[in-house]
C-alpha cells in the first residue's frame, strides 16, 4: 500500500551526513519549541511534536538510521512512497497481510498511535504472536474451533501521560478479503508504563474460526523523546552543565522535574560524569513509589574570555598545585 513518505532529515532540519551530537541538538530545540505545555496552538503543535519525535526515534537509532539510508532513491516517488520488494523481511518483521485460517486475506492498520503510516510500515511491531503473520498456509476450513492470533502495534506515549496516565483513542481497521470494518478502541496508559510495557485491548485481534474466541490486541509503549530527559525504567536522567569555578567551590542550582524545577545542592569539588540522585522525582511505580532523578554533571568552559578574565586565570594557573596529569 502505497503512503505518504518522511523524510526525516528535513523534519529535524539536518543534513543527510548529520552526526549524533548535531541530530540531537536539533531534536531539542524543536520538542521544547513545539512541546504541547509550552505552544499556544497545542492541537497543531501535538502534531508537530510527534512528527518530531518520530524522526528523532528513527535518526537516533544507529539501526534504524541504516535501514531507512539504504532505502536511497526509493524514499520518494512523487508523492508516494512505496516500499522496495522484500522490506517486510528487511525492516524488522513488520507486515500487514495475511492469509486467515479459512485462506481469506486480511489486513490490519492502525490510527492515533502517535506515528505516522510511513513509520508503521517500515519500522512497526504489528504482527501475530502466535506464529506471527506472514506464516499462513491455504487449508479448507474445519469445524474444529481456533482461537484467533494475537495482533500487535506500536504507540507513542508522552512522558506525561507516562506520568499521570490517560485514556487514548485508537482506530483499528479491519480488512477481511473485500469486507471492511473500523474499530474505535479508548485504551487506558496506566501511570508508569515503561518503554516496551504492551498494552492488552482482550478480543480485538484476529477473528477466531469454527466459534473460536478472537485473538487480542496488544499495544506496545514507545515513550515519546522528552528534551531534558532520558529515561530508564522508572528512572529520570537529567544533563547538567557546571561553570568550573561551581565545580570546584560548590553550588547551587535548579533543575527541572515532572513536577517542576527545583533546587539542588552540588558538592564542592564534584566531577565531570558524577551523578547527583534526587530521590522520589522520577516515573511512578507499581507500589505506588517513584523512581529516582539522576543528573549527570558535565563542566563546560567558556569560549571566549575578557581580558580581565584572562589574568585570573592566569594568577591561578600560577598559585594552584594542581596537576590532573600527576
Amino acid at each position: 500500500m502505497p503512503v505518504q513518505y518522511k523524510d526525516y532529515y528535513e523534519i529535524l532540519g539536518v543534513p543527510r551526513g548529520a552526526g549524533d551530537a548535531e541530530i540531537k541538538k536539533a531534536f531539542r530545540k524543536l520538542a521544547r519549541e513545539f512541546h504541547p505545555d509550552v505552544a499556544k496552538d497545542k492541537k497543531k503543535a501535538e502534531e508537530k511534536f510527534k512528527e518530531v519525535n518520530e524522526a528523532y526515534e528513527v535518526l537516533s537509532d544507529p539501526e534504524k538510521r541504516r535501514k531507512y539510508d539504504q532505502l536511497g532513491a526509493n524514499w520518494k516517488s512523487g508523492a508516494e512512497f512505496h516500499p522496495p520488494s522484500g522490506w517486510e523481511n528487511f525492516g524488522g518483521g513488520q507486515a500487514y497481510r495475511g492469509r486467515g485460517q479459512g485462506g481469506e486475506e486480511f489486513e490490519f492498520q492502525f490510527g492515533g498511535t502517535g506515528f505516522s503510516d510511513f513509520f508503521e510500515q517500515l519500522f512497526g511491531s504489528m504482527g501475530g504472536r502466535r506464529g506471527g503473520f506472514g506464516r499462513f498456509s491455504n487449508f479448507e476450513e474445519t469445524e474444529t474451533a481456533e482461537r484467533g492470533r494475537d495482533v500487535e502495534g506500536d504507540i507513542m506515549v508522552t512522558l506525561d501521560e507516562a506520568m499521570r496516565g490517560a485514556v487514548r483513542t485508537v482506530n483499528v481497521r479491519h480488512t477481511i478479503g473485500r469486507s471492511v470494518k473500523t474499530e474505535t478502541h479508548q485504551v487506558k496508559i496506566p501511570p508508569g508504563v515503561t518503554d516496551g510495557q504492551r498494552l492488552r485491548v482482550a478480543g480485538r485481534g484476529e477473528a477466531g474460526s469454527g466459534g473460536g474466541a478472537a485473538g487480542d490486541l496488544y499495544l506496545r509503549v514507545r515513550l515519546a523523546k522528552h528534551p531534558d530527559f532520558e529515561v530508564e525504567d522508572h528512572n529520570l536522567i537529567y544533563d547538567a552543565e557546571l561553570a568550573p569555578w561551581e565545580a570546584v567551590l560548590g553550588a547551587e542550582i535548579p533543575v527541572p522535574t515532572p513536577d517542576g524545577r527545583v533546587n539542588i545542592k552540588v558538592p564542592p569539588g564534584t566531577q565531570s560524569g558524577q551523578k547527583l540522585r534526587v530521590r522520589g522525582r522520577g516515573l511512578p511505580v507499581r507500589d505506588g513509589g517513584r523512581g529516582d532523578l539522576f543528573v549527570v554533571i558535565g563542566i563546560t568552559l567558556p569560549a571566549k574570555v575578557s581580558d580581565a578574565e584572562r589574568k585570573l586565570w592566569e594568577q591561578l594557573s600560577r598559585e594552584s598545585k594542581f596537576n590532573p596529569r600527576s
